[in-house]
């Protein structure tokens, strides 16, 4: 039988299901995988089994229903001002995965290049590869993770059409300063470079930090699609329910593509997801303090442990150095862990072309219950 295309080559198994089935088989705690262990505010819960029993259990607009559009728009002016046509500048999708895939189909000509902020989410590189392009990536280097403007800059040629930009960043934590996002838009602007912007962990930033989206920067209204979703922000990662926000002409584009992905989906969550995203501030502060709290409870932990931790600024995820416990392969290293401790985290280097970059370092999640959190760091102590 004739082999699989080329460009899918080298993709194989995403290192976060080679991880969980490790989990599963041995019994470990999961510090890998980005899901909670815990669901959503009840509230939430219930508008999904209300329209479940509602009888909202057929496909729903291609764009998503009208309540969740409005209610996105809603969103995007009450906490950035950035204003949208929930009717021609929103688009509901299957979570944020399937949104930035859309985006790049919708953007990506063969051979273009596709510039992107790494270590980056492992999809970024197999959509890039599935829609013909050639990833170009820029390295955020330990221990501060900040973006080279002057690098960036360098990276772009005369076949870059796009930069994929993450903010707050998976899987290092970092948020994007006002000086990187304007460096960002400048470039943008001058090069005419469309920008995919992945926002999903906007309201797990850190210590009095906010996320600025970089839509709302000169010039970048009309060059921006804007990601979003509700499964980090609402603990209900298995729904799927993500977004796009755009000019007509940006949102035109990505459904163009996303109809011939899933068509639509979520028909059920799409209610509840509307209501969630009206919730009070108290929902939004009180989760972001409880987040944080659990950040510095495992950061606190593993500086315990003798590992290097690099605490991050957003996310739910930290960052470690494993070579001050004499380790110097993170591959290698979390295959090792549930083994001998029974704890899974996820090794840096797969989020890398610049392998050594990431060769020592380990991502490990901290949206989990406190006593979850606890647990793997008792096991941990037997490093």
């Amino acid at each position: 039988m004739r082999e699989m295309a080329k460009r899918l080559h080298g993709l194989g198994t995403t290192i976060f299901a080679e991880m969980s089935a490790l989990a599963v088989r041995t019994g470990s705690v999961n510090l890998g995988q980005g899901f909670p262990d815990t669901d959503g505010p009840d509230s939430i819960l219930e508008d999904a089994i209300r329209a479940i029993r509602g009888g909202a259990n057929q496909y729903p607009p291609g764009r998503g229903i009208p309540a969740l559009r409005l209610a996105i728009a809603a969103h995007q002016d009450r906490f950035y001002g950035l204003k949208y046509d929930p009717d021609t500048q929103v688009l509901v999708t299957t979570g944020a995965t399937e949104a930035i895939a859309a985006a790049l189909l919708a953007y990506v000509e063969p051979g273009d290049e596709v510039i992107a902020l790494e270590p980056y989410y492992d999809s970024y590189a197999a959509c890039i590869a599935m829609a013909g392009g050639k990833r170009v990536p820029v390295t955020l280097r330990a221990p501060d993770f900040r973006l080279d403007l002057d690098e960036l800059r360098a990276a772009v040629t005369d076949r870059t059409t796009v930069l994929l930009i993450n903010s707050p960043h998976n899987p290092t934590g970092t948020v994007l300063t006002d000086d990187e996002l304007r460096g960002i838009a400048e470039l943008a602007v001058e090069r005419d470079l469309v920008v995919i912007t992945d926002e999903v962990y906007e309201h797990l930033v850190f210590d009095g930090g906010r996320h600025i989206p970089l839509a709302s920067y000169d010039g970048m209204a009309e060059r921006t699609v804007s990601i979003g979703s509700a499964g980090k922000t609402f603990s209900v990662t298995g729904w799927k329910i993500g977004w796009v926000t755009g000019t007509p002409e940006v949102v035109t584009a990505v459904t163009t593509a996303k109809q011939f992905l899933t068509y639509v989906s979520g028909g059920p969550f799409q209610p509840a997801i509307a209501g969630a995203l009206a919730l009070g501030n108290d929902y939004f502060d009180g989760f972001r303090a409880t987040m944080q709290g659990k950040r510095d409870r495992l950061c606190d932990g593993l500086t315990g442990l003798g590992f290097e931790v690099f605490k991050p600024q957003g996310t739910y995820f930290v960052t470690t150095d494993v070579r001050p416990l004499g380790f110097s392969d993170g591959i290698e290293f979390c295959r090792m862990l549930p083994e001998k401790t029974g704890v899974v985290a996820i090794p840096h280097q797969v989020f890398y072309d610049n392998v050594e970059a990431g060769r020592p370092l380990v991502r490990w999640a901290f949206c989990k219950q406190d006593e979850v959190i606890d647990e793997a760091l008792s096991r941990l102590a037997k490093l």
